[in-house]
């Protein structure tokens, strides 16, 4: 076994000691890894387009396999191995970079936009979309400033949006919801200002984990915006 597989398969596994850690506070995550149902992916850098073939394919397969049986608590997670030494700031412009780049290839592969959000940032129903499933993104990296989002790479988490309809069919949500806060609030010191309900306001602002102040423009633009869904 050569070093760069050594190297992929242990930040895997500290990337499933940063979910395991009891202060972490996503019970969602938890109980994807307790189930064997979060998937990592170990990637190159999350500033570069490398890797992003790779990333959309398994998106695509993620997202057949859920529409073929769906379930709660899963999620799919690509861990980079290279820092960048980026900051906040930084890390949000290469997240968007990727996800700009993965939707462009849906696009372009023809794939529908799930009917149930919106591609449009502004939108507060917008979620992403890969395979004609909706997707939350969760964006984690050394420099965040909530410490639920502070691995020591830069991470994007994948998970689907179907998910959170399917708890709140079962009112199962809000409690969750709530312990996620209190657990969050309990770690930093206080409750993420930029959580909200979705509907509420756009999801975009939750994406990178930076407290964003005033008037921000979300850097992407889904091809398959304003065309018939």
């Amino acid at each position: 076994m050569n070093a760069e597989i050594i190297e992929s398969s242990s930040l895997s596994e500290r990337f499933e000691t940063f979910i395991k850690d009891r202060s972490f506070p996503c019970v969602g995550a938890k109980s994807a890894l307790s189930r064997g149902k979060l998937h990592i992916i170990t990637c190159r850098s999350i500033t570069s387009a490398w890797d992003d073939v790779r990333i959309h394919r398994e998106l695509l397969k993620w997202a057949y396999a859920y529409q073929a049986a769906p379930g709660l608590f899963r999620s799919i997670a690509f861990v980079f191995e290279e820092d960048d030494g980026l900051d906040e700031t930084g890390f949000e412009q290469a997240m968007w970079e990727r996800i700009q780049s993965l939707a462009d290839k849906d696009a372009w592969l023809e794939q529908p936009y799930d009917k149930r959000v919106s591609p449009n940032p502004e939108d507060p129903h917008f979620s992403l979309s890969f395979g004609g499933e909706a997707f939350f993104v969760v964006g984690m990296h050394p420099q965040a400033s909530r410490p639920a989002r502070r691995f020591e790479r830069p991470v994007m988490v994948f998970n689907l949006h179907d998910q959170f309809e399917m708890l709140r069919a079962q009112q199962r949500y809000e409690k969750i919801r709530s312990t996620i806060l209190d657990r969050d609030k309990d770690l930093a010191g206080s409750i993420n200002p930029m959580l909200a309900r979705h509907g509420e306001a756009s999801e975009a602002l939750q994406y990178s984990g930076r407290q964003i102040d005033g008037d921000w423009e979300c850097p992407f633009n889904d091809k398959r915006a304003g065309k018939s869904q």
